[in-house]
This record gives C-alpha cells, structure tokens and sequence, in this order.
C-alpha cells in the first residue's frame, strides 16, 4: 500500500490540471470516501491565482458539502448493518447517544479542523441527525475552514504556505477550543 505522500502527490499531479473541476472533486470524494483532503489543491490552485482564492474556497466548500451529503446518504442507507461488523451493539447504542447530544458540535468541530470530516458525514446519516442541521453546519465549518486559507494566501501568498501545511491544523483546534470555551462561559453566565 503507498504511503500517504504517494497518495497525495498522485493526487496533485493528477488532478491540477483540471483546476476547479479537480478541486470540486477532490473536496467531494474526500467528504465521503477518500482520505487526501481538498486543501492539497486548494493551496497550490489558490498560489497560481491569489485573487481567485475565494472562489477556489467556494468550489471546495460546495463540493465537500455535496460530497458530505452523499457520505450522509452512505450512512443513512447502509450504515447500522455495516457498524454491526466492527462493533457490539451496546458501543453503537452509546455512541449513538453522544452523537444525538453532540452531533452539531461534532460535525462543525471536524469540518473545521484536522478530525475526519468523513466520519462524521457517515455517522450523521447512521445516528439520523436532521438533514437540514447536517448541511448547514457543514456549510459553515467547511467554508470557515476553506475561506481561511484561501484570505490567508491571497494575503500572504507563498510567504504563509509553510504556515499552513504545518501550523494550520493546530490552529483550527485552537480555534475550536476558544470557541466551545466561550460558548461554554456564555451558557453558564445565563444559567445564573
């Protein structure tokens, strides 16, 4: 089996040449299925043409969305059965539990940051999070995510691109983190 720099170069060298149509498509497949994420074309398609990185951002957003859906399909038609196979029935049942909780945190939380996205397609569609809740916060996380670099390198250009691909990860987290934090202090000062 290659390793992931073969699979990501493969990907690259393959899929630059079509531009947005490669972006739109990497950014659906992996939203579902594939493990390369569309910020490998992003990136580079963004470099070539730094005014036109918002709308690079917004090809990616919307394929990963539509891919996101489809991974959602994936989970809703064949999800629990295929589920059964790795895991007792029990575990399913808790898991399921938190995500029905936390499934709007958990979906904009991995569509923002380095977390699978894909998992968290299948899973919405296996634990039946509302279609409508699913899209929205993928739209949001997603374009959050994509938006950023996108500013980011019509800014900074080849300057920030050593940023991104070691740093940006860790960003998002953090990010993340201050968010929930201040959600969390939000909540507690009304529950007061």
């Amino acid at each position: 089996m290659p390793d992931v720099t073969t699979v990501v170069e493969w990907v690259e060298a393959f899929l630059i040449p079509y531009k947005e149509l490669g972006l739109f498509f990497l950014a659906f497949i992996e939203s579902s299925f594939f493990p390369v994420p569309p910020d490998v074309l992003l990136i580079p398609l963004a470099l070539r043409r730094p005014l036109y990185a918002p709308e690079l951002a917004m090809v990616a957003s919307v394929g990963s969305v539509l891919g996101g859906g489809f991974g959602y399909w994936l989970g809703k038609k064949g999800g629990r059965p295929l589920l059964r196979r790795f895991s007792s029935e029990a575990r399913i049942e808790r898991v399921a539990g938190l995500f029905r909780r936390y499934s709007v945190w958990a979906v904009g939380i991995a569509g923002f940051t380095p977390i699978p996205y894909k998992i968290f397609t299948i899973a919405s569609g296996v634990f039946q999070m509302s279609f409508r809740q699913f899209i929205l916060v993928s739209l949001a996380s997603r374009s959050a995510r994509f938006f950023l670099e996108a500013v980011l390198i019509m800014h900074y250009g080849e300057e920030i691109v050593g940023f991104l691909m070691t740093r940006f990860e860790l960003v998002t987290l953090v990010i993340v983190v201050l968010v929930a934090g201040v959600s969390l202090l939000v909540r507690r000062r009304k529950n007061r």
